[in-house]
């Protein structure tokens, strides 16, 4: 997000750092909790450091939501590659839902509790929540799209809207299995994408 972009290696790992640690603090304490001072004393790095990197607090929040997303994403790599196979599908939402039991079902979707933050608070760091939750429904849509290819789904099912509409299962799911502390409530979420996906075979 930031234009402070560092040409050398160097720099580059600095600012991956920084952001690193402001993207630790912003899950642990919320966005708007999250103090320069805090992210400095997390990186460890100085304010000049910081502002050398980057235009103002601001700024650094919004680079910590696209390492947020990326890591997001990145966790699920290997999922994403099967998502052609109803097995694969299955797996994928399996686990979904066991990485909701290891956490006892705290926490959320990280994007999801972003958004709820910063969404109406800085337009910016809205359209960066914006990108990484698309991106993950893209993800679903090339492997709907893909299944599609091989048979699994009807010649006129729609993979962009079955996509749209199993992320926003995923994303309700997480919310009431965060706030009633259930990883059930992902679980019967996923069961009824399942079934969306199912009946356009």
């Amino acid at each position: 997000m930031s234009t402070r972009m560092p040409s050398t290696e160097k720099g580059r790992r600095t600012r991956e750092r920084i952001v690193l640690a402001a993207a630790e603090l912003v899950s642990e304490k919320g966005a708007s909790e999250v103090s320069l001072d805090d992210v400095g004393e997390r990186a460890p790095a100085s304010r000049s450091q910081l502002y050398h990197y980057f235009e103002d607090r601001d700024d650094l929040i919004r680079a910590a939501v696209v390492a947020t997303s990326d890591a997001v994403l990145d966790g699920q790599t290997e999922l994403f590659a099967r998502l052609d196979t109803w097995a694969g599908i299955e797996a994928w939402m399996n686990a979904l839902v066991d990485l909701q039991v290891q956490r006892q079902a705290s926490g959320g979707c990280p994007l999801g509790t972003l958004a709820g933050q910063l969404a109406e608070r800085d337009p910016r760091a809205r359209e960066a929540i914006s990108v990484g939750l698309g991106l993950w429904q893209q993800h679903i849509e090339a492997g709907l799209a893909s299944l599609q290819a091989k048979g699994g789904l009807r010649p006129d099912a729609a993979p962009a809207q079955l996509a749209k509409a199993t992320l926003a299962l995923i994303q309700g799911g997480l919310l009431l299995t965060q706030v009633n502390r259930d990883p059930n409530e992902l679980r019967e979420a996923l069961a009824t994408a399942l079934r969306l996906l199912r009946s356009e075979q």
